[in-house]
């Protein structure tokens, strides 16, 4: 039997169905937290051998045929014991496997059935394939993203698969394991990447309709702003520039010994003010603009490598960064004050499922007719 995890969500079960980053991701934010998290892999998915993964950190797995009636069977015996079912499937298929919301809720009615696509479980492209890219496009997110005169960029996949998708699923969850305590009854939640992405736009959704958002790439927040963007220094590094308030601003100006810039509040100024400061800011290293600025409100910072920001003095002092088998992980987050610190060694398999309510005895026979891994 496995141990019992600390933190908020101590004693919170979790079954989680093997997937791609949204569902690893939900399933490691309540690892993170507390939670006892099982993932299910594919019967020819697990070895003995620690998962290095970082989204499994901290997490239990074993492997399930669920195609097979034994398979299907076992699994249900450990979701009467779970508190979260994670599944990753496209709609319909889990239904057809024999472990959807129905199926489950009939062995357990407190169960809360976390169900992670990108278009959702209904509408025309439910039964379709995608991917962040796709995603975020038809939120209409990717349009604004982008400089000016450009095609739209992606941010790689973290406004789709892991904001918009895994955050919102454990978000979802936890929504569903409060109102839980209230009624005794689980629910259903339908994360959808599409709706995911879209929500954290809310704000300039409105400012586009309201007239106050323009074009991608013209705009205060867009790098259409000389006051929010990057910069090249003389070293081939950038600084990051976000002096957005007048007091800020004047800050930045006065340490690095400007005058007569034209007037940030006229846009028809911005491009003139723009090159004026490239040309200032590849005239120093970065490493002297950051010893220039250190201190200030300038709200001016380097632009740092991910293995410069594990050795950033601010996120040292915190401890925002932790090695985890010769690999670094960001700490969890956000941070519960007084919340020991949690188990984040990768993910293991786990031999004794009693405590999932699989005697050894079941065990064995299901590894002996090759069900359970």
């Amino acid at each position: 039997m496995s141990e019992v995890r600390r933190g908020p969500l101590s004693g919170v079960r979790v079954l989680e169905l093997a997937g791609l980053a949204p569902g690893p991701f939900a399933g490691m934010m309540l690892a993170d937290h507390g939670a006892e998290v099982l993932r299910v892999d594919r019967i020819k998915g697990v070895s003995d051998q620690p998962r290095s993964d970082v989204m499994d950190r901290g997490k239990h797995t074993i492997g399930l045929d669920l195609k097979a009636p034994e398979g299907v069977a076992a699994f249900k015996e450990l979701a009467r014991r779970a508190d979260v079912v994670i599944e990753v499937f496209r709609p319909g298929v889990a239904e057809r496997l024999g472990i959807g919301p129905e199926d489950l809720r009939a062995v357990n009615e407190r169960l809360v059935y976390g169900r992670m696509t990108g278009w959702g479980q209904d509408g025309p492209l439910a039964p379709t394939a995608g991917h962040d890219i796709d995603y975020i496009a038809v939120s209409g997110v990717l349009s604004m993203l982008g400089r000016e005169g450009d095609k739209p960029t992606p941010p790689i996949n973290i406004l789709g698969d892991f904001a918009g998708g895994g955050l919102m699923l454990a978000y979802g969850v936890l929504l569903a394991l409060f109102e839980r305590e209230r009624t005794g009854q689980g629910r259903v939640v339908d994360a959808a990447m599409v709706d995911g992405a879209a929500i954290l736009f809310s704000m300039f959704y409105q400012a586009a309709q309201s007239g106050h958002w323009g074009p991608r790439g013209t705009n205060l927040l867009d790098t259409g702003a000389p006051q929010y963007d990057t910069y090249e220094t003389a070293d081939g590094r950038y600084v990051a520039v976000g002096s957005l308030e007048p007091q800020f601003w004047e800050t930045m100006v006065r340490l690095m010994g400007l005058t007569d810039l034209p007037d940030r509040n006229d846009r028809a100024q911005w491009p003139a003010l723009k090159a004026r400061l490239a040309e200032e800011f590849r005239s120093r290293t970065r490493a002297e603009w950051e010893a220039l600025f250190e201190g200030s409100d300038a709200c001016v910072s380097p632009v740092l490598s991910m293995a410069e920001a594990a050795a950033h003095p601010h996120n040292v002092a915190r401890g925002s960064f932790v090695q985890v088998g010769g690999i670094t992980h960001p700490v969890p987050a956000p941070r519960l004050l007084g919340v020991p610190e949690q188990d984040l060694s990768p993910a293991t398999r786990l031999a004794d499922l009693s405590g999932w309510g699989l005697s050894q005895e079941e065990a064995d026979k299901l590894r002996g007719q090759g069900v359970l891994a």
